[in-house]
């Protein structure tokens, strides 16, 4: 009984399992109101980003091993991967109290590649509003979700560990200028700036108003930019390769199941002798990865930014333990909210029993009944606990008001 989560993530999976789980708006609802049509499950939400896919839930079954068995088959079937050797060594399963504390760790980007970055919590958002939208979910993931992205906000006001982040976005920019000595005058080419990650690889790249920028764009697409200058070039999706020769540097970052640059026709492109950068932010890959085999030709993607992440990380450390302690206090509530809810109905039967004795003897007797019955059917260490939760020194703020 509780909260379970299956996990595919960057923690352990490399880019091309990660790849087979990268599912569509359409495959996770599919996935979610499936799980959820069997009576062990009443609640599902699943997390789906270029590093993680994730799938929680919530279970009155008292048998956890049934439900996580459900979970993985769900899972493997809907990428097609129950006869792919080893898939299990690549799964992670989360129950009761580390469940909780994972979606919690998940939401503020403390489990991220990137420790602190904030696009998570958005995609969080959404996942949690896409199984609202399906019919899903319910008060108890509602819940979850909903203090999970508190917790994550105030860690982001009251800590530094988001404006020290830099997210992938920002280090495909760093690794191409690290390659290249400098990006100023240098011809940038950006698939899929109408994305949200393609979106920020633009406008830090307006920011530094250095490089020459290329976008391209489909047809009746639009790019906007925060910056409204709208300091770059657009040109047809479909010309793409054309522009390829002349360019230093190439992002993409899209959500195409398919390559978006294939190794054949770039080849038959690039005649132009010059160092070129090629940088793939996209799960599944958007760029075919034999590219690098080209001479003078440096190739990055969403699994390189590891070395650099965790660089990074390591100037992080101390604003994480302040994230974290801030995040212990809203799981700890959270826990508290889910006993106490599942407690809901017994508190009504030990309410309508107080309240018929008392009818018939008065409140004293009532309470009286009451505790006998509490000393009755509780262990010496149960009945510690219970009194000390009535400790008059605690008890003081629930005084009642006097008209």
């Amino acid at each position: 009984m509780g909260i379970q989560i299956i996990s595919i993530s960057h923690k352990i999976a490399p880019l091309h399992v990660r790849e087979m789980f990268a599912f569509t708006e359409e495959q996770q609802k599919h996935m979610m109101q499936k799980i959820t049509e069997h009576l062990e499950v009443s609640e599902c939400i699943v997390l789906s980003t270029c590093n993680r896919t994730e799938m929680y839930v919530y279970s009155d079954s008292e048998s956890k091993g049934c439900i996580f068995n459900l979970m993985e088959d769900t899972l493997l079937e809907e990428a097609g991967a129950q006869e792919e050797e080893d898939i299990g060594n690549y799964l992670l399963f989360y129950h009761g109290e580390k469940a909780i504390h994972h979606l919690f760790q998940v939401t503020a980007g403390l489990d991220s590649m990137v420790i602190g970055e904030d696009q998570i919590l958005g995609q969080v958002k959404t996942a949690h509003k896409q199984a609202r939208e399906a019919g899903t979910t319910g008060v108890y993931l509602n819940t979850f979700f909903r203090m999970a992205v508190t917790g994550a906000k105030k860690v982001k006001t009251e800590t530094e560990l988001s404006k020290t982040s830099v997210s992938t976005a920002t280090l495909a920019l760093k690794v191409a200028e690290e390659e290249l000595g400098t990006l100023k005058d240098k011809k940038v080419l950006i698939i899929g700036a109408t994305g949200k990650i393609g979106g920020i690889v633009l406008m830090n790249l307006e920011s530094l108003h250095q490089a020459d920028i290329y976008v391209t764009t489909r047809k009746n697409k639009l790019i906007n930019t925060k910056h409204g200058n709208d300091d770059f070039t657009t040109i047809d999706y479909e010309d793409r390769y054309n522009y390829l020769d002349q360019m230093d540097v190439v992002i993409s970052a899209t959500s195409s199941p398919h390559y978006t640059l294939t190794y054949s026709k770039m080849k038959k492109q690039l005649v132009t002798a010059k160092r070129r950068v090629f940088v793939d932010l996209a799960v599944p890959m958007d760029i075919e990865a034999k590219i690098s085999a080209v001479d003078d030709t440096c190739y990055y993607n969403i699994d390189d930014f590891t070395r650099i992440a965790k660089e990074n990380n390591q100037k992080k450390l101390r604003e994480a333990e302040a994230a974290s302690g801030i995040l212990d206090e809203y799981e700890l509530q959270f826990e508290q909210w889910m006993v106490f809810q599942k407690s809901l109905s017994v508190m009504g039967k030990v309410r309508d029993n107080f309240v018929k004795v008392a009818e018939h003897k008065g409140v004293e007797k009532a309470f009286d009944h009451f505790f006998y019955w509490v000393r009755e059917n509780n262990t010496p260490e149960d009945l510690e606990t219970f009194f000390h939760c009535l400790n008059p020194v605690s008890y003081t703020h629930l005084t009642l008001p006097t008209n």
